[in-house]
């Protein structure tokens, strides 16, 4: 192209152009027979480089040394790299500033997410005035939250990412039709405090809608998820959904990754890594949605009776079983009462952690497969905690208060913690923890209430009926 075309497309002018080469930023151009200069595509990004660094302050000259040391490979001068290291800081100061704007028009807007491409409240609908997004993608991936689709961004894999943003251990997920499902559990994730009830509600549609219209318009659509509780209960729901779609995505499922002996899941990928399982995707057949769905209708069955027999044998969902059985542990415990996360946090207290961070850390250490976020964690914390007859407390004997995001985050963070005397007493299995604090609660499509308390007994792998 000619030298007009290519300052109009990086955004400069053609005396900006002509400085740069005086300088020799940019390399010389070839020339026609004429003497005319040709320009590439290489030119017109070069120079949109150009600008951009100048845009967070760095100058033509320290441009111009780190591009002869870059051409000579060599290392930047010790003086050059004291300057970008002072860019670094200049920058992050910047992204300071940026995302304390950032959080005043959100509550402006009244976003409470961290991402627009996973708003539940709406903000980037909003921005488009409710409109579709213009472009449809030719890939989708489909994971299960933000740490892994941020990594999935960087890739060279390309196509749009679409988190399948719901706890869905947590909360009530009954056996009704779609539209009544994603009512119930807006409200309750609404109740937890992270949300506008319409607003969640909107945002659930809007990522089942996308799905399906994805795999209806023969888009290349790819199931990226790992073996925990979390992930597995979402990988049934998308594929129990999908069965409505007449098409059938990929998959990839993962449990292990090399060179990474405790690998916890997709999340602690760098892009490099997760390209790696590009190869290992395939097709889900007829054979994984049916047992994707059929596990999914038992999840939500009134009574866990289904769940239990699912989990005995899951098909070709071969890292479900392990899942489902970590789901039953989250009954009442045939002996104390205690749910497995309730367990793992009272235990972790008993061994000294001082707060509710040390202690969901060292509570996770005694998951093998962690699922719980540190939200969910603390709200486990707060039911055991918030009575009048509690099994922990503040170290000056106060109930603790409201978890976030209901609650002042940093305040539930910072409170010293201990067992008090009925937590370690039913920690010992000598009380009961649902006889103490009674009960309610569901799993699935359960709800768990005193008087239809199932249990499960993690040692017989059985389940233990109310009364």
């Amino acid at each position: 192209m000619k030298v007009g075309e290519v300052a109009r497309r990086a955004g400069v002018n053609v005396e900006t152009l002509r400085y740069y080469e005086r300088r020799r930023l940019l390399p010389p151009p070839d020339r026609e027979p004429s003497g005319h200069r040709r320009y590439d595509e290489d030119t017109v990004r070069f120079l949109r480089a150009i600008k951009e660094a100048q845009a967070v302050g760095f100058t033509l000259t320290e441009i111009g040394e780190y591009l002869r040391a870059a051409r000579r490979s060599e290392r930047p001068s010790e003086t050059l790299r004291i300057r970008m290291a002072s860019k670094i800081d200049e920058i992050d100061a910047r992204i300071a500033g940026l995302r304390r704007m950032r959080e005043e028009l959100a509550r402006v807007v009244g976003c409470a997410c961290d991402s627009l491409d996973h708003c539940t409240c709406g903000a980037a609908y909003l921005a488009r005035r409710g409109r579709e997004p213009a472009m449809r993608p030719t890939l989708l991936h489909v994971t299960n939250g933000e740490s892994a689709g941020n990594t999935l961004r960087a890739t060279s894999l390309g196509g749009a990412v679409l988190p399948w943003n719901d706890v869905l251990h947590e909360g009530p997920v009954p056996a009704a039709p779609r539209r009544e499902l994603l009512d119930v559990r807006a409200a309750f994730l609404s109740g937890c405090g992270w949300g506008r009830r319409s607003a969640i509600r909107s945002s659930l549609e809007r990522r089942d809608r996308q799905l399906i219209r994805a795999l209806r318009e023969g888009v290349q659509v790819v199931l990226w998820f790992e073996h925990d509780l979390y992930d597995q209960l979402q990988l049934i729901d998308a594929l129990a959904l999908v069965g409505e779609a007449g098409a059938l995505p990929e998959l990839i499922v993962v449990s292990s990754f090399p060179g990474k002996p405790s690998f916890r899941g997709l999340g602690e990928l760098s892009p490099d890594e997760l390209e790696t399982l590009w190869p290992s995707r395939h097709q889900a057949t007829a054979d994984t949605l049916a047992a994707a769905r059929d596990a999914w209708e038992a999840f939500r069955e009134p009574d866990p009776v289904a769940l239990a027999a699912v989990a005995g044998g899951v098909g070709t969902l071969e890292l479900l079983r392990a899942a489902l059985l970590r789901l039953l542990e989250e009954l009442p415990a045939a002996g104390d009462g205690l749910s497995g996360t309730e367990r793992r946090a009272l235990e972790a207290i008993a061994a000294g952690a001082s707060t509710p961070g040390v202690a969901f850390v060292a509570a996770q250490e005694l998951e093998e497969a962690p699922f719980l976020g540190d939200a969910w964690f603390f709200r486990t914390l707060a039911e055991l905690g918030g009575g009048d007859v509690r099994l922990v407390e503040g170290h000056d004997g106060s109930p603790l208060p409201a978890p976030p995001p209901l609650g002042d985050g940093t305040r539930f963070g910072s409170i010293r913690l201990r067992l008090t005397g009925a937590g370690e007493r039913v920690l010992r299995g000598e009380s009961d923890r649902v006889e103490l604090l009674g009960l309610d609660r569901w799993l699935g499509g359960t709800h768990l209430t005193a008087d239809n308390a199932w249990r499960w007994d993690s040692h017989g792998l059985r389940l233990v009926a109310p009364g």
